[in-house]
């Protein structure tokens, strides 16, 4: 670790309860705030569906760590990681602003040059995202390692970030 001192990170926890395990961004929010000491460097914040709402915040970071579900085409449950260059940019046609999502927040944010320079996303690959409150069991068993992962890339960026001790 270098002696200077870490940039200020954004931890943005998204997706929605109501449509099962797409909760898992706001759930990984909260363990990592439960189970982890972070320092002041470090804000979390619940993006829950904001969308473009989100844009000033991203901005205003230097690094950026998303936490959410990440289609990817593995098995239920599995740690994903996306890089900054894998995060998908894209604008579309919208019938309303509030069909504003995450894709076009990264292609304004590219648009405008105020992309920080890190941003990463973390999640775990969802069972089921349906319709439903709360997320599948066995999505709910890995919300500790997403967390891990999540303090581990922060540990990485330079924050000092420490796993808090559980009296029974």
């Amino acid at each position: 670790m270098s002696d200077c001192p870490p940039r200020t990170a954004l931890v943005v926890g998204l997706g929605s309860p109501l449509m099962g395990d797409d909760g898992i961004g706001l759930s990984a929010l909260a363990r990592l705030q439960e189970a982890w000491s972070l320092p002041r460097t470090v804000e979390l914040l619940d993006g829950g569906i904001w969308g473009l709402n989100l844009l000033h915040a991203i901005e205003s970071a230097e690094q950026v760590l998303f936490l959410d579900a990440v289609r990817a085409g593995r098995r239920p449950g599995t740690v994903v990681e996306l890089t900054r260059e894998e995060l998908p940019r894209m604008l579309g046609l919208k019938l309303s602003p509030h069909q504003i999502g995450l894709q076009e927040v990264f292609a304004l944010l590219e648009l405008r040059g105020a992309a920080p320079p890190e941003m990463v996303c973390l999640g775990l690959e969802p069972a089921s995202i349906e319709l439903r409150h709360g997320l599948s069991p066995l999505v709910t068993a890995r919300l500790d390692a997403l967390a891990a992962a999540a303090a581990r890339r922060l540990r990485a960026w330079g924050h000092r970030v420490h796993r808090r001790r559980v009296y029974a």
